[in-house]
């Protein structure tokens, strides 16, 4: 089986660092043809990276779509869902995109604020910088934190000062679960649930819920991530196979943000072809 696709990528757009031709140079020494673009909730980098693509390589633009899933006790839980080779310009996406743009962009500034007040020694016009054209979130808050000494790296961060319900949260509005997959096939595109076994999602995402996201308009599930197990892997490629979902393998790469590595999970070549046929665009090439 050809894998010589990686469909779970970021760029300085969002959270991750590198510029398009960083992406590229990097997506080719791992020796893959074919990226999945998915900076959180934008598509704002579709234009530069279709720019950027190097002859002999193709991008799936997409994105990762931030929403939550409700637990049994009622509770709200972060799920992640990929999109790919949706129309951007669709009024929804367009609307929901807009809302949560305002709303992050105050929710990273107000929580800059609660840590210097606490007396952190970050400053907002620091962490803007490191944001650089992408909103202010909190990875580069993390990264504003490390770079300062107050912690000692970006992981630490999350698990503490920025932890979600913690002291310096600010909680957003979230888009459903549900809804996001309906955003994403109203548009053209193909929905796939990221990384369904890592942290919290795994709990609410059931078999029994899958299957029903499945009825909802899911088309896949990120098999292989780089938090999945081989138990997680095998539970979930099973789960696939018995609703008829497509199965993608990702790295989820951040650049320097993360040290996950580009092409260190993949996505079959034909599984990838599957996805093209079901979207409304065409993957950029050159």
């Amino acid at each position: 089986m050809s894998m010589t696709a990686d469909l779970h990528v970021h760029t300085h757009f969002s959270d991750g660092t590198d510029t398009p031709e960083e992406l590229f140079a990097a997506a080719r020494a791992a020796g893959l043809t074919t990226v999945g673009l998915t900076d959180h909730d934008t598509s704002k980098g579709w234009a530069s990276v279709a720019e950027a693509v190097p002859a002999g390589m193709r991008v799936l633009p997409g994105a990762e779509f931030s929403t939550k899933h409700p637990a049994p006790d009622g509770s709200l839980v972060s799920v992640h869902l990929l999109g790919y080779l949706f129309d951007a310009a669709d009024a929804a996406i367009v609307g929901e995109w807009q809302r949560m743009t305002d709303e992050r962009t105050n929710r990273g500034t107000r929580i800059v604020e609660k840590l210097i007040d606490a007396g952190y020694g970050i400053s907002l016009d620091r962490v803007r910088e490191i944001a650089g054209p992408s909103n202010i979130g909190r990875p580069h808050i993390a990264r504003a934190l490390v770079e300062s000494g107050a912690i000692g790296s970006v992981g630490e961060a999350f698990a503490g000062l920025l932890d979600d319900g913690g002291t310096f949260d600010v909680p957003l509005r979230s888009t459903s679960l549900v809804e996001g997959i309906e955003l994403i096939a109203n548009a053209g595109g193909v929905p796939v649930l990221a990384h369904p076994r890592a942290r919290a999602a795994a709990a609410v995402l059931t078999v029994d819920v899958i299957a029903g996201l499945a009825d909802a308009g899911l088309a896949g599930l990120e098999v292989r991530h780089p938090d999945h197990d081989d138990a997680a892997r095998a539970e979930l490629a099973g789960i696939a196979a018995d609703l008829g979902l497509l199965q993608t393998g990702s790295s989820d790469y951040h650049g320097r943000n993360k040290t996950l590595v580009i092409g260190q999970e993949r996505t079959s070549d034909e599984v990838v072809e599957q996805i093209i046929d079901r979207g409304a665009l065409a993957p950029f090439t050159r």
